[in-house]
């Protein structure tokens, strides 16, 4: 370095440039998470006061269909508009659906105010994560992506105890209707970063993206067709018990029209493992269907084999949020090595924490043991979900980002849709006593499905 050289500073994450878009997304990250946290806890109150409890499995299944749509949507717009004409509409959806929820007179006003609601998270994540792509180096979105994991963690654990505080002092109305007024600042916070982003220059298209933009405009039929059968495929899971043909034949159905879906909307390769982006996506389906198929049914476990209270049941939801967060920091430290080695550890990790928590079904006296091994999945599973989103946007570009971000979000939703169907499903066969044995195949699955995400990550080959 010559005497007339200033040395170059790093760019850091919590400096002036960065700080409004940290700040904005942050909080709208919070904001989501609190409210997704709050309808688990409101929403039994909200049946009983209406009389609906038919409806309660109509109303937790219509976010999950609306989802799906909407990340097919908003990955199309992104590429086409940018992010910021669907990060504006998510934010509008958002605040419709807590309006709709917090003035509903009906279930009917909650089950539009859920689909909504849907609609407002996919367009959101999707819009958030191009705008973190288009306007924040890449050397710092590992970091970013570890801070959106930690904000789950204040509304896992004290979200629900809000929640239920409000409810009781002055009625779950106002859980909704709060998040509405939290928006506001949330959204101003972003106005630089939207700024800077309009800024760019808009990129040019070769035939290739105008072509692939093309195809994945002919695969939304096929989206909405998602939607449905995960919408069907969780209700008729909950009516599994008294109508075991038609809701079983129902499963059936979706779980094929669920599966032709991806293939259609899925990137060419995903499902040979083609190197690279396509690889991801694989990833992130196996990673997705591993981690969830064994923690919706932890809580479930520990209260029919140890006959835990649901309070200490739920320590299972702490464990998940703590050590994901924990192992998301991780990766955005800076090690020095190549991406795909942190996921492969973070996924070596999975298998092995995956394999300790099979202990809590197979054996009686070793549950210390067993939840040992899952705060080391959830650790596993912080190192690689953040690692393959910077993956995501590290083999993508501006023409394309939009619908690889909404490719690797569906991915994960399919997967885990299918693998809580097909979990149900056998559970469902003992519902009166589910054996050890039950507990043991899920979690065993879900350990499979990480060994084999860490065989898929081979294929992924990038110096992100």
């Amino acid at each position: 370095m010559s005497a007339t050289e200033v040395p170059t500073k790093p760019p850091r994450l919590f400096s002036g440039p960065h700080l409004p878009l940290v700040f904005g997304a942050v909080a709208l990250v919070t904001l989501g998470a609190f409210e997704n946290r709050a309808v688990g806890t409101a929403l039994p109150t909200m049946v009983r006061e209406f009389d609906a409890l038919g409806l309660f499995g109509l109303a937790n299944a219509a976010p999950n269909a609306s989802y799906l749509v909407a990340l097919a949507i908003a990955g199309q717009w992104a590429d086409r508009r940018g992010p910021i004409p669907a990060l504006r509409a998510g934010a509008i959806a958002f605040a419709l659906a807590q309006l709709l929820v917090g003035t509903a007179q009906g279930m009917p006003m909650v089950v539009a105010g859920r689909l909504l609601s849907g609609l407002a998270e996919g367009l959101l994540d999707v819009a958030l994560m191009v705008l973190v792509a288009r306007t924040l180096p890449a050397v710092l979105r590992p970091r970013m992506f570890s801070l959106f994991a930690a904000m789950w963690i204040l509304p896992s654990v004290a979200g629900p105890v809000l929640t239920g505080f409000v409810t009781e002092q002055v009625g779950w109305r106002w859980v909704f209707l709060g998040a509405v007024a939290l928006l506001v600042p949330s959204w101003f916070l972003l106005q630089p970063a939207m700024r800077l982003s309009k800024r760019t220059p808009a990129p040019e298209r070769s035939t290739e993206d105008a072509a692939a933009l093309t195809a994945w405009r002919a695969a939304m039929p096929w989206a909405f067709g998602a939607s449905v059968a995960l919408f069907s495929m969780t209700l008729a899971g909950d009516q599994l018990e008294r109508h075991h043909f038609l809701a079983g034949l129902t499963i059936l159905v979706s779980l094929l029209v669920l599966g032709v879906a991806a293939v259609r909307v899925m990137p060419a390769g995903t499902f040979v493992l083609r190197r690279g982006f396509p690889s991801v996506v694989a990833v992130r389906g196996l990673t997705g269907a591993a981690f969830a198929g064994t923690g919706a049914y932890l809580p479930l476990l520990l209260t029919l084999r140890y006959d835990f209270s649901p309070s200490h049941a739920g320590v299972t939801l702490s464990i998940t949020g703590i050590s994901w967060a924990f192992g998301s920091w991780l990766q955005g430290r800076d090690h020095g090595i190549q991406r795909v080695t942190v996921l492969r550890t973070g996924l070596t990790l999975m298998t092995v924490g995956l394999a300790g928590t099979s202990l809590l079904a197979w054996t009686d006296g070793l549950i210390w043991l067993g939840l040992i091994g899952w705060t080391v999945a959830g650790i596993g599973m912080g190192l690689s979900s953040s690692s393959l989103s910077v993956l995501t946007l590290g083999l993508s570009d501006d023409n394309n980002s939009g619908r690889n971000v909404s490719a690797a979000q569906m991915a994960g939703t399919m997967s885990i849709a299918t693998a809580l169907a097909v979990s149900g499903t056998l559970l469902a066969l003992e519902a009166d006593a589910p054996g050890a044995w039950v507990f043991g195949a899920i979690i065993a699955t879900s350990a499979g499905l990480a060994l084999a995400a860490l065989g898929a990550a081979n294929r992924i080959r990038t110096k992100q």
